[in-house]
């Protein structure tokens, strides 16, 4: 059973534990993944395609591409909030972004934006969503539309040139 999917949808909590910290003193960069990904997993059971619909239903979901942008340390012990907000979808595919906070300070630590696409596990192809999915998301999608677009969105990663004097 699914639940309402808020505008944007707030995810558990999250703490920077040991095993995250580097050598520069801060969450090393794969663990903001980890982070992101847990998230997605409870954005995923909210949208009803979870663990259980991949179990019941033999089809998953494929990350496509991400892109991660990096903008406050984070440190050992560090409390963690995640939002996370659908920018579009079509029949076989999800876009969606994540903004990752410190928890108590405030600030954005960091944010993920990402493309996922629905596959049957038997044939290991892209498939359709069944109807009721792509129902419940052009929902959640049309509440979600009515956020800010975040910052990063759309970003292209690459050096950008000045004009030379």
């Amino acid at each position: 059973m699914t639940v309402a999917v808020t505008a944007p949808l707030e995810c558990p909590p999250a703490k920077v534990i040991e095993t995250w910290v580097d050598y520069n003193g801060h969450m090393n960069m794969a663990y903001y993944n980890v982070v992101f990904d847990q998230a997605l997993d409870h954005a995923y059971d909210r949208l009803g395609i979870g663990e259980a619909y991949v179990r019941d239903s033999g089809c998953s979901h494929f990350t496509l591409e991400a892109h991660v942008t990096y903008l406050r340390e984070v440190h050992l012990g560090d409390p963690l909030r995640v939002t996370w907000q659908l920018l579009d979808c079509d029949a076989k595919r999800l876009h969606f972004f994540e903004h990752m906070y410190h928890a108590t300070e405030g600030y954005l630590a960091a944010t993920s934006e990402q493309i996922s696409i629905h596959v049957d596990m038997t044939e290991r192809r892209a498939t359709v969503f069944p109807e009721h999915l792509q129902a419940k998301f052009a929902d959640v999608l049309g509440r979600h539309q009515q956020l800010p677009r975040p910052e990063q969105a759309g970003h292209v990663i690459g050096i950008p040139r000045r004009n030379k004097p």
